[in-house]
């Protein structure tokens, strides 16, 4: 079993910027991490992704340019760093780590169905 604890959510007007983490209580190497939010009333959506080298990162067009995914293997630790938020970015992100250990390619990373554990989520607020 795994728990994953996210933080660094908060209030932050358009244009600012935000740090999630995401704390594993055991060792993340040799398993992809994502990252997804979950606005009020919307489904779930995968927002960045990467595998265990952190070689190849991942993430959805809305947030293309403006999300940075970045892992710390040694700290068991998955970031994310925001900037150039917009209040279309206002959800709850989570984090998760893939059900199995492996490489894989973007298209399964971006598929919530092949993650096992999941973070409890950080609320992320942007304000017009």
């Amino acid at each position: 079993q795994v728990q994953l604890v996210e933080s660094g959510g908060g209030l932050v007007q358009a244009g600012g910027s935000l740090r999630l983490s995401c704390a594993a209580s055991r060792t993340i190497i040799n398993y992809g991490m994502g990252w997804f939010r979950q606005a009020p009333g919307k489904e779930r959506e995968f927002v960045s992704a990467l595998n265990w080298s952190g070689g190849n990162t991942y993430y959805a067009d809305s947030v293309k340019g403006r999300f940075t995914i970045s892992r710390d293997n040694a700290k068991n630790t998955v970031y994310l760093q925001m900037n150039s938020l917009k209040p279309e970015d206002t959800a709850v992100y989570s984090c998760a780590m893939s059900r199995i250990s492996g490489y894989y390619s973007g298209s399964w990373l971006r598929n919530l169905g092949n993650y096992a554990y999941w973070g409890q989520g950080t609320q992320v607020t942007v304000s017009s």
